[in-house]
């Protein structure tokens, strides 16, 4: 086995006598990370961290008094804060002497850092914290008491007893002989112990197999510190700052810990970062990735390294545009409803990703933005050809990262009935309009994913997508087939937290009908066709509705997080018809462009 597979086993003796196993494997020349779980948990909660960090730190994890190998004292007492912290002390004086460690902590074992971190000279042990689900005592019952103080703001007021009636399922783990023994059997059923973990999937559940005699006998841990918390002593103490850089992963969907909570953490932690993500109470179970990530990039901060965009992002107080220290991929950037956007994004502080089939009009785009002081990398790119997509987001991420707002906007104009449009020009409009929307979600939505911490796509359909004409048959399928794709995939994103909008422009004045075929029937073409081009971008041009306003509509829907925007009057009032009267719509498909 490689030497940064071996693990090795210690018992080290705590303050108290208390005997912890504390486990070391990893890189014995990287940087020391030392993982604490929570409750009902072991040091086995990590195993789908570890295997992510490995390669680059000496990792230590251990498990809490009460659980695991670790001894069990018998006084309700020994398993207050304090001593949480003495067993931190404890493990890492024994194995990292010396030399700052990194902290990734979960539940009552966060809760224990944010106790050892009061203590004199804790800065120089601990190079970064990284929270999860876990708040420091002092800091969430003073945020819970500080509201209650002001019940003439509602909702901060609402907040605050919200939050506090959510800590109430403690009263009953503090049940002496009940909860323990209640503990036991109904984690000794599966099918109990898997919703206990809001329904994680199966392989990322780590879980000892001794997990519900260990929930058992380390319950101690609520009647421990639960009514300790409240009590009038420790709050007249007041709340301590910290001061060691601190990054809390904020879970959305902890059922126990609301997001709110942390909403005051600065009050009390100068240098604090925060990164939510769409998850439950036990996500280093569920995202592991995004744990790993955090502690690589904190840890590269702490180094001196230039911080990740995600890390500048989740800086707690810095200054930035609306999309500051985000990263935007736009399709179709070279002219138009594209180039627009990307301006847009720009002005607002996003580092942009532009492509574009034409490679001189991208690069104008990107020379543009970098004269006004932004930053753009330029592409070029056939999006309806799914390899070139793939390679396309694969260097992307390689080079920049995933973006954090992909939109997909390249498309073409096509004008023509069904029966005068040949073939392989209707697979062009379809494998251009629908397949590059398709192939830039395919490539970046996965990733996405993947990533664990959210994003969102943009996917430009059209007014045409609910409003038929015969004469734009190619284009109206292609936007209509958009348009459901969209709101199928919303469905299926939506469980990672990735937004998706459909934007639906009406008569925009770009240059799409300078580009756009006319099929007409046989006899009709040559000059009537130049004439009805000439006639529609007149008219266009006339409506004097330009590609700035589509541009704003995007930045405002993301912000928004609305599933569906038509852009311009006609586009809503078309949108409205279809709802109510599509009938009339369908009597309206009889007119003909050309």
């Amino acid at each position: 086995m490689p030497a940064t597979q071996q693990i090795s086993q210690h018992f080290i003796e705590s303050a108290d006598g208390a005997r912890i196993a504390a486990y070391e494997e990893g890189n014995p020349d990287g940087p020391t990370v030392v993982l604490v779980h929570g409750f009902p948990d072991s040091h086995v909660l990590w195993d789908g961290v570890v295997p992510l960090l490995r390669e680059r730190f000496r990792i230590i994890r251990y498990d809490n008094r009460g659980v695991g190998r670790s001894s069990t004292p018998k006084p309700v007492s020994a398993y207050t804060m304090a001593h949480f912290a003495d067993d931190f002390a404890a493990v890492t004086g024994e194995l990292s002497p010396g030399q700052p460690v990194h902290v990734l902590a979960h539940d009552w074992g966060s809760v224990g850092i944010w106790e050892y971190l009061k203590r004199p000279g804790a800065s120089d042990r601990v190079a970064t914290f990284t929270s999860v689900s876990g708040p420091s005592q002092d800091q969430l019952v003073e945020y819970i008491f500080s509201g209650l103080r002001q019940p003439w703001r509602p909702r901060r007021f609402a907040r605050s007893i919200s939050q506090a009636l959510r800590l109430t399922y403690m009263l009953f783990f503090s049940v002496p002989v009940l909860a323990p023994l209640l503990l036991r059997l109904a984690l000794s059923v599966p099918a109990l112990r898997r919703n206990a973990v809001d329904n994680i999937a199966d392989e990322l559940i780590h879980h000892a197999g001794d997990m519900p005699a260990d929930a058992g006998r380390s319950v101690k841990v609520y009647p421990a510190n639960y009514f300790r918390s409240f009590s009038r002593s420790r709050r007249a103490a007041g709340v301590p700052v910290i001061d060691v850089p601190v990054q809390l992963i904020v879970n959305t969907r902890d059922k126990y810990v609301r997001p709110y909570g942390y909403d005051e953490s600065a009050r009390w932690v100068p240098r604090l970062w925060r990164r939510d993500i769409q998850a439950g109470h036990f996500s280093p179970m569920s995202h592991p990735q995004v744990m790993a990530a955090s502690v690589r990039d904190f840890a590269d901060m702490a180094e001196g390294k230039a911080p990740s965009r995600a890390l500048l992002r989740a800086q707690v107080g810095r200054p930035r545009g609306a999309f500051g220290d985000t990263l935007v991929s736009v399709t179709g950037a070279g002219s138009g409803i594209g180039r627009e956007t990307a301006f847009a994004f720009a002005r607002e502080g996003a580092e942009l990703v532009i492509s574009d089939i034409d490679e001189a009009a991208v690069k104008a785009t990107a020379a543009e933005i970098a004269s006004r002081g932004g930053v753009a990398h330029a592409y070029v790119l056939d999006v309806s050809d799914g390899d070139a997509v793939e390679a396309f987001a694969e260097r992307v991420s390689g080079e920049h990262g995933v973006p954090d707002i992909v939109v997909n906007n390249a498309g073409i104009g096509h004008a023509g009935g069904f029966l005068d449009t040949p073939a392989e020009q209707f697979e062009r409009v379809l494998d251009v309009n629908l397949g590059g929307v398709v192939n830039g979600c395919r490539s970046f939505a996965r990733r996405l994913v993947e990533r664990g911490t959210g994003g969102y796509i943009v996917n430009v359909s059209s007014m045409a997508a609910y409003a038929p004409l015969q004469s734009l048959n190619a284009y109206c399928t292609s936007k209509a087939a958009t348009y459901m794709f969209s709101d199928c995939l919303r469905a299926e994103l939506d469980a990672a937290g990735v937004g998706l909008t459909t934007i639906c422009p009406g008569v925009i004045d770009t240059n799409i009908i300078n580009t756009t075929r006319f099929d007409a029937p046989a006899g009709k073409q040559g000059d009537a066709v130049d004439g009805r081009r000439g006639q529609l971008g007149k008219m266009f041009a006339l409506r004097h509705y330009g590609p700035d306003k589509v541009a704003n509509a995007i930045l405002s829907s993301v912000q928004k997080k609305k599933p569906i925007r038509p852009v311009a009057p006609e586009a809503y009032a078309l949108y409205g018809l279809s709802r109510l009267a599509p009938q009339g719509l369908r009597n309206a498909a009889r007119m003909r462009v050309i």
